[in-house]
């Protein structure tokens, strides 16, 4: 099997990532200079995920990976890299594949189906990561109950904000930036 990627695909692709690094970076350096708001609440606010399913929706499931995927390790790369970048590159990459898969549910959809996406693939995105964070309460010798409820109750807060911002993203960016893709 061989896998043909356009010109045009792998210019968004890029275009799309970079973007997604870019705003990921000056979320993290906002995040690490405000004293006022918990890190994990500014952290969750960027166009990561609504880029990679918007790849994904677009192009198909391995663009939509490829462009969550690389938005998380360049960013990272540029912030700080550790053992969690290819976790966290897969589970936003992932969202980059459901953006895929849902294309052939809904070829033309709606603002309420674009949001409605939105909720689900955060409370999947997050509950990823909030099961990674317990793996690291393991190792470091915390009994599995207790480290669920320490990595699920301290996810609560960036949780919602998450939610929050992928709705509103999802619902005014995602179809906009569909239709000129669509166009071009």
């Amino acid at each position: 099997m061989k896998l043909r990627i356009s010109t045009r695909q792998l210019s968004t692709i890029s275009l799309m990532a970079a973007l997604g690094a870019v705003v990921r970076v000056g979320v993290n350096w906002v995040a690490f200079t405000t004293p006022f708001f918990p890190y994990g609440i500014i952290v969750k606010i960027g166009l990561c995920e609504t880029l990679a399913f918007i790849c994904g929706f677009s192009f198909g499931p391995l663009q939509g990976f490829i462009t969550g995927a690389l938005t998380i390790v360049v960013s990272d790369v540029l912030t700080w890299a550790g053992p969690w970048t290819p976790i966290i590159a897969s589970i936003i990459g992932l969202l980059g594949v459901c953006g895929g898969f849902l294309r052939r549910v809904r070829e033309n959809p709606g603002v309420v189906f674009f949001g409605v996406t939105a909720v689900g693939l955060t409370l999947v995105s997050e509950t990823l990561q909030n099961l990674y964070t317990t793996w690291f309460y393991l190792v470091s010798g915390m009994p599995l109950i207790v480290a669920l409820i320490t990595a699920f109750s301290g996810g609560i807060i960036s949780m919602v904000t998450a939610i929050l911002n992928n709705a509103v993203l999802f619902m005014t960016v995602a179809p906009r930036i569909i239709r000129i893709i669509r166009e071009w």
